[in-house]
């Protein structure tokens, strides 16, 4: 397993991880396998998206969308509810699978990391279940 960080510069934002997840991978000696990512924050998640010019301020327009504007009850700070709320719903942790050393994704498909309460640094675990 290895361990890589993110900085991210907004509130909210979408930030492609794909070819740092490429980098970590080489350094690793499995070839081929599921490799395993896991966020370790609880206001940002990870998920696959198309990332053409404007999708990624439509996905987090859609998403800002989905959650109610309530009167939160979180003691440490109300405000970020929705954060949690946002992480939780997507997730924070996402499995990709490799081949002889190559992430296997679609034409379109990017792994992202989704920023909630930024800017931050953020920590990602990285792994690679090899297969048997």
């Amino acid at each position: 397993m290895t361990k890589f960080e993110v900085a991210t510069k907004r509130k909210r934002q979408v930030i492609d991880i794909t070819e740092v997840c490429r980098e970590k991978l080489s350094e690793l000696k499995n070839r081929s396998g599921v490799c395993h990512l896991f966020v370790l924050h609880t206001t940002a998640a990870l998920t696959i998206a198309d990332l053409d010019p404007g999708t990624d301020l439509d996905l987090l327009d859609a998403l800002d969308a989905l959650i109610p504007k309530l009167k939160y009850r979180h003691p440490h700070d109300p405000s970020h509810v929705s954060d949690h709320i946002l992480s939780s719903l997507i997730g924070t942790s996402l499995s990709v699978p490799v081949d002889d050393g190559e992430i296997l994704l679609g034409t379109w498909q990017r792994i992202i990391l989704l920023e909630f309460d930024g800017p931050r640094k953020r920590q990602i675990a990285l792994s690679l279940v090899a297969e048997i």
